[in-house]
């Protein structure tokens, strides 16, 4: 497959803003990319050359790039970075300089998909002395083969930067439209609209797709067996050891209203202050995965140990909070206190005793080879209790109780506060477990506003002693098409130390890799990191593409336990805006 019919589409995507248009042209892409380049097509639409699972990254930064067009195009870097500055897209850049190379062509040969994706892969896997060399050669010679348009996106795939727009539910919903007929959706090109013949039918099969992606988080894994028809997209199904996104909660102000949305009575558990955990435990192998999947088994060998002497099963994957707690007082501690044991790759041991945690498990989804997502939660948390030998300060149920009282309810959330929690969890008895979604059978309650998680999406470089460091974060929100808007800036509640909590040094360390554009001291960055922010009220705001700012807000923790799914949605920003004027 010529890697032009690729660009063309991404050309076409970035064009539009229509959500349904978007979901027409990858699906069309789809439809004609051959079932042994299948797996190319579906990553390289996503930005990436590997698997979320897969912990390899391209390691390419920007000036490797303008290293590579340099080479590949003649003109020199200062000639490269002065366009870079006016553009503010490398990918423009080389698209640019790629119609008006200086060099003779070296390559003739056309560029393919799996051309682009082999090299794109070979590069992340250069090592040591050199490899910085090998990759900037590897890059320019993908250059050197390309069309302008080729080249633009060669550089934003080489960056995992494609800024085309395909959100997960684009994507999801183009695998429907591509391989099966009963999920025709009827698109009118010139309306920008759908009329299925079958709307049940239609809305069953995009479910269908959706439910598969809940098993297995791949969109690879579901398009291939969605090409060959339904009997192999139902044979999809849970596998210990495949992390899959855990179900999240919708927020609420009060006890009346948590039981407003999940129905009475409910079960209540008190609400940790620590990150979730999946545990996946087969036999003798245990692995542990983060809210953002990531592998954190090595981190947490007492945890490990914990799973393999305390959970009565053969298999099974395991929904959990891992908790600080103080050593000799026993009292929970913030996420904070713990949270650099996520990264730490070393005196594991030592901070295992110096941080320790204690496990909550509070929920299911498999057991020795069976599917329990659909179980009520009720029965799933009888599954728990029949399999988990309780050991204090290390392997626990979370605590719970089952009422219909708000007096009750607001008694045990203050018990909960009181221990150092956060509050309360509400959940309906009868809820089926929707890995990914926010959906009312989950609740949560808190003590205070509650803090927003957000990405880092720009930085300002600071001036005088702080000249080396980024002193100020532009942080954003993201919409229901995957865009990221801006909500404001944030520059208090970081540290002059990295021994006296999250400092600018390590936010620098953190974003610097991740710089896509540079005007003066402001730059833009790779929508990566997450940070949880304080504030003392969301603002209507003209200033920002979201439409809100907030007011004095406050960074509090890096969320390296999460992904920029899990940042607040512009929808969810709007209902506290709302909700914060009722009060």
């Amino acid at each position: 497959m010529d890697f032009t019919e690729l660009a063309n589409a991404y050309a076409e995507l970035e064009k539009t803003s229509k959500r349904l248009k978007k979901t027409y042209i990858v699906s069309n892409i789809l439809k004609d990319t051959p079932e042994k380049e299948l797996d190319k097509v579906i990553l390289l639409l996503q930005g990436r050359v590997f698997p979320q699972s897969d912990e390899r990254e391209l390691g390419v930064a920007s000036k490797l790039v303008v290293k590579a067009m340099a080479i590949a195009t003649g003109h020199t870097t200062p000639q490269i970075e002065d366009l870079w500055r006016k553009k503010g897209d490398l990918g423009l850049v080389a698209e640019q300089l790629c119609e008006k190379k200086k060099q003779n062509t070296l390559f003739s040969e056309q560029l393919t998909v799996a051309m682009v994706f082999n090299d794109l892969q070979k590069v992340a896997s250069q090592e040591g002395i050199g490899s910085t060399d090998q990759k900037v050669k590897m890059i320019s010679k993908l250059l050197s083969m390309a069309t302008p348009l080729e080249a633009k996106y060669v550089i934003r795939a080489a960056l995992q930067d494609l800024r085309v727009g395909i959100a997960e539910g684009t994507l999801r919903d183009a695998i429907a439209w591509a391989y099966f007929k009963e999920a025709d959706p009827g698109y009118d090109l010139s309306n920008d609209s759908i009329t299925p013949i079958n709307r049940e039918t239609y809305n069953e099969m995009i479910d269908m797709i959706q439910q598969a992606l809940n098993k297995t988080n791949d969109f690879l894994v579901v398009a291939k067996a969605a090409r060959h028809g339904i009997k192999e997209l139902e044979k999809i199904e849970l596998a210990v050891g495949n992390p899959v996104k855990v179900m999240l909660a919708q927020k609420v102000n009060s006890v009346e209203e948590a039981f407003d949305v999940v129905g009475r009575p409910a079960a209540l558990e008190y609400k940790y202050d620590g990150f979730r955990m999946q545990i996946n435990k087969n036999k003798n192998d245990v692995v542990i995965f983060t809210r953002r999947l990531e592998n954190v088994t090595d981190q947490f060998p007492e945890v490990k140990a914990r799973v393999l002497n305390c959970v009565k099963a053969d298999s099974c994957i395991l929904d959990c909070e891992a908790v600080g707690f103080e050593p000799k007082s026993g009292k929970y501690t913030p996420f904070q206190q713990i949270s650099q044991r996520i990264k730490r790759k070393y005196d594991i041991e030592k901070l295992a005793e110096t941080l320790p945690v204690e496990l909550n498990v509070f929920d299911i989804l498999y057991l020795d080879g069976e599917n329990v997502l659909s179980k009520p939660f009720i029965e799933r948390r009888k599954i728990i209790e029949k399999i988990i030998k309780e050991v204090p300060k290390e392997i626990v149920l979370a605590k719970q109780i089952i009422t219909d009282n708000d007096k009750a309810a607001s008694k045990f959330f203050d018990e909960s506060v009181g221990k150092g929690n956060e509050g309360l969890m509400f959940k309906n008895l009868q809820g089926v477990y929707k890995p990914g979604s926010r959906v009312g059978y989950m609740i949560k309650l808190k003590s205070s506003m509650d803090d927003l998680d957000v990405v880092i999406v720009g930085a300002e470089w600071g001036e005088g002693k702080r000249s080396g460091w980024f002193t100020s974060f532009t942080i954003a929100c993201r919409s229901d098409d995957g865009e990221f808007l801006e909500i404001g800036k944030v520059g208090t509640g970081l540290k002059e130390k990295r021994e006296e909590g999250l400092s600018f040094d390590e936010m620098t360390d953190l974003l610097k890799p991740l710089i896509k554009t540079q005007v003066g001291r402001d730059v833009t960055v790779k929508p990566k990191i997450v940070i949880s922010v304080k504030h003392e009220e969301i603002q209507k705001s003209p200033s920002y593409s979201s439409g809100f700012a907030l007011r004095f807000p406050r960074v509090t923790v890096l969320r390296d336990d999460r992904s920029t799914d899990d940042i607040i949605s512009l929808v969810e920003l709007e209902e506290q805006y709302f909700k914060q004027r009722k009060k």
